[in-house]
């Protein structure tokens, strides 16, 4: 199954919000923090960006206006474009200003994540990882525990998000496992066991201090970037949101 990736950030947005629906606008006003209010939008940025590549849409802010991304009652994105269901399954992720957005055609099971690469405490492992992935940190060196960490707690996230809980579901009822041995270049492929029935097949990518991951049910292939247009990331662009050329 095609898998398409979209990463941006906060210096992607345009300051104005034209490319937003009405109803997108509305629940923008109605945050109180600056930090969410930012996350919001450079979540919906990304997202947009990304659709309008798959679904042929011209990315100008007039017809970003018209793809609107609503939540339905499990938290998970879903996208309307014209009023109409479009015909594809996404997942958003946002972390220091970077987000990421995957986009499949179809309803499918989809989830992606970053994680900061960070230290965390033996009581956050022993609270939120199985035994088995305790072991894998346990056995990792100095230098890879990190990064280690960071993607196991990425790629739980986005387990947790394709089963549409998110963090609702205890993090000890899926395991993360390597499918090849742990390496911090390309995209390398990973599962996520949920029960014995449920497995999803995905993929991660340390990059930049940031882990990124994607599983899926289909299994997806190795994910596929999306390129932006030149043209819209020059002097057109700024034109058309009314700045300095």
């Amino acid at each position: 199954m095609d898998v398409y990736w979209l990463e941006q950030t906060e210096m992607d947005v345009p300051p104005e919000n034209d490319w937003l629906s009405e109803s997108e606008i509305l629940c923008l006003d109605r945050m109180r923090f600056a930090k969410r209010h930012d996350d919001w939008r450079l979540g919906r940025w990304t997202a947009k960006r990304a659709l309008a590549l798959r679904l042929g849409v011209p990315a100008l802010p007039q017809m970003l206006a018209k793809i609107e991304i609503s939540s339905a009652p499990s938290g998970a994105p879903t996208v309307f474009f014209e009023n109409k269901l479009a015909a594809v399954t996404i997942s958003l992720s946002h972390r220091n200003g970077r987000a990421v957005c995957a986009v499949a055609r179809g309803s499918v099971q989809l989830g992606c994540d970053l994680e900061r690469t960070e230290p965390h405490s033996d009581a956050f492992i022993a609270d939120y990882f199985t035994a088995e992935e305790q072991r894998l940190v346990v056995e990792a060196s100095a230098v890879d525990r990190p990064p280690l960490l960071a993607l196991l707690w990425s790629a739980k996230e986005s387990a947790l998000k394709a089963l549409h809980t998110g963090l609702r579901l205890d993090t000890r009822l899926v395991t993360v496992r390597l499918v090849d041995a742990f390496d911090l270049n390309g995209w390398i492929p990973l599962r996520v066991h949920y029960r014995p029935a449920q497995v999803f097949h995905g993929w991660w990518r340390h990059k930049d201090g940031t882990v990124r991951t994607l599983v899926a049910n289909p299994s997806p292939d190795l994910p596929i970037l999306l390129e932006l247009p030149a043209h819209f990331s020059d002097c057109e662009s700024r034109c058309a949101y009314k700045t300095a050329c």
